[in-house]
């Protein structure tokens, strides 16, 4: 990549970021914010910046977590979104509600976690017995997966009478996000950096196991490694913002379609695009019914939808 072209995708980072900063039913005053007592400034500190951040840390988190997911699946149509990981996630988080009730954020997290991880590591043994060579096959089979498994979260959420509680995580919204109750988001920190550690071991598993071990690599541990790093992304996303759609299956892809399939250059280029997608689909839903707002999985949908159909079109195979 060309430093201009770096300066170019910085820029576009930072014109998008401040656009989240200002756009919103209450202006800001831009010389008040100097005052850290206005109510400008307490906007900005309480809401704006960690709205931004949110956005920022969940658009890298998922679009890092569906590249992983990629490369251990061996399918560029995989996903956490068409493999069950986030309805699983969905299933945990009902499961600590009923069990635990309004306890410490941490042990909610860590059940959430629990079920995101026993859910895609069942869906990725499954594949591995199986071995399909279609490549629709694998976000097909898991998003039928993914339904059973909300199918039955749904079904708990009516006895329990949770539905409007589960109804308000399955629609995705920033708009919630407030200093002090997005913070688990920063998982994706130290997730990102183990996952690029990792990335040449994720890239030889995505050829095969057969590959993997004769290099002398633990196939099981790094799926299991992936897994985990997996389901930590996009746990988190689930349990402070909600479910975002194809996220994570049409960053990776439209990368890698530039880029190549090198997963260590194009992890931060998917964080990247990540955070741009998701600002842009953010302030787009700010500015649709202003001074309403369209929750961002609804927009990543329509456009997520859009782009995995020209995936499979692409494919002549598949065409």
């Amino acid at each position: 990549m060309s430093i201009l072209f770096r300066l170019g995708a910085a820029s576009l980072l930072l014109v998008l970021a401040l656009a989240s900063l200002l756009i919103g039913v209450i202006d800001l005053d831009i010389a008040a914010l100097l005052n850290s007592e206005s109510s400008s400034a307490h906007i900005l500190l309480v809401s704006r910046i960690p709205r931004l951040l949110a956005i920022c840390l969940a658009g890298a988190g998922l679009s890092i977590a569906g590249l992983i997911m990629q490369q251990i699946v061996q399918n560029r149509f995989a996903a956490p979104s068409t493999t069950g990981t986030i309805d699983c996630a969905m299933f945990g988080y009902i499961v600590a509600l009923i069990a635990f009730g309004d306890v410490d954020h941490w042990i909610q997290l860590l059940i959430i976690f629990g079920f995101a991880v026993a859910g895609t590591l069942l869906f990725v043994r499954f594949l591995q017995k199986l071995q399909f060579k279609n490549a629709v096959l694998v976000p097909l089979i898991g998003i039928m997966y993914g339904n059973v498994v909300s199918a039955l979260t749904t079904f708990i959420a009516y006895k329990y009478d949770l539905v409007q509680t589960l109804s308000s995580w399955t629609v995705a919204n920033f708009a919630s996000v407030l200093k002090g109750n997005y913070e688990f988001l920063y998982l994706a920190v130290p997730a990102s950096v183990l996952a690029y550690m990792y990335a040449a071991r994720f890239s030889a598993a995505s050829v095969g196991e057969s590959f993997a071990k004769n290099i002398g690599l633990n196939y099981q541990r790094v799926v299991m490694v992936g897994v985990m790093l997996v389901a930590v992304l996009a746990s988190s996303v689930v349990m402070i913002v909600g479910v975002i759609p194809f996220l994570g299956l049409i960053v990776p892809n439209l990368v890698s379609l530039f880029i190549g399939d090198n997963m260590r250059r194009n992890l931060p280029w998917t964080a990247y695009w990540g955070m741009v997608l998701v600002l842009a689909c953010d302030i787009g839903g700010r500015l649709i019914l202003f001074p309403f707002e369209v929750p961002i999985s609804m927009i990543i949908s329509i456009f997520g939808g859009l782009v995995f159909i020209g995936l499979i079109l692409k494919d002549k195979s598949n065409a």
